[in-house]
C-alpha cells in the first residue's frame, strides 16, 4: 500500500489522531527539519511521524550522525515506519510521555519535530516537550494557514508561548497541500 493510501486509511479510521488526510510535502518537511544542526551528534525526536514524510528528510539531514527517535501512537503506522527506516528508533507511545521515554534512555532532545494534530495538545504535551528538550533545544510544529485563526490553534499557540521564551512563525509554505506555516520554538521554560 502506498504512503498516501495508508495515510488516508488511518485518517479515515481516526481523524482526531491523524493530522491530515495526506502526508506532508517535501517543502514543509524541509522547513520542519531546518533546525537540525549540520554538525555534531544531535538527538532528534519526531512526534507523530505517520508514514515518514519528515522521517525521510530527518534521516537525510542527519546522514548517519546522532540519534533519531520517532514516537508514534498508531501501532500500524509505527510498524510501517520501523520497516521503512531501520536506523530510526520507533517507539509506540503517547507523546506526552516524552520526558519519561528520554529519561529511560538517559538523553535529552536537541530537536523535537512534531507532525501531531491539535487534538494531541489538549493535555500537557507542550510542557512535556519543553521538559524533554536540552536548554538550547528547538521544537517545530506545523499549522495550516487557513486554520491558524481557529480557537484550537490559538490555544495551541498560547501554550507554546507559555512554555518557550521564543516562538517564531515561518512564512507560508505554498508548496504544501494545504499551505502551511511552521512554529519554531526555542529556549524551553520549565513550567
Amino acid at each position: 500500500m502506498s504512503d498516501a493510501k495508508l495515510f488516508l486509511k488511518e485518517f479515515l479510521r481516526s481523524p482526531l489522531t491523524t493530522a491530515s488526510a495526506i502526508p506532508s510535502s517535501k517543502a514543509l518537511s524541509e522547513q520542519m527539519v531546518a533546525p537540525i544542526p549540520e554538525q555534531g551528534e544531535p538527538v532528534v525526536v519526531e512526534l507523530g511521524p505517520g508514514t515518514g514524510a519528515f522521517t525521510e528528510v530527518i534521516q537525510s539531514r542527519l546522514d548517519g550522525r546522532g540519534r533519531h527517535l520517532a514516537v508514534e501512537l498508531n501501532p500500524r503506522l509505527a510498524d510501517v515506519l520501523a520497516k521503512r527506516f531501520p536506523d530510526v528508533e520507533v517507539i509506540v507511545a503517547d507523546a506526552e510521555r516524552l520526558p519519561e521515554l528520554l529519561a529511560a534512555r538517559e538523553i535529552f532532545a536537541d530537536v523535537v519535530i512534531s507532525g501531531l494534530p491539535w487534538a494531541a495538545y489538549r493535555g500537557r504535551l507542550t510542557e512535556s516537550v519543553a521538559a524533554a528538550l536540552h536548554p538550547a533545544g528547538v521544537f517545530t510544529q506545523f499549522t495550516y494557514t487557513w486554520t491558524r485563526w481557529a480557537g484550537p490553534s490559538k490555544r495551541q499557540l498560547a501554550g507554546f508561548r507559555r512554555c518557550f521564551e521564543e516562538v517564531v512563525l515561518t512564512r507560508t509554505i505554498w508548496g504544501n497541500l494545504p499551505p502551511a506555516l511552521v512554529h519554531v520554538m526555542r529556549r524551553p521554560r520549565q513550567v
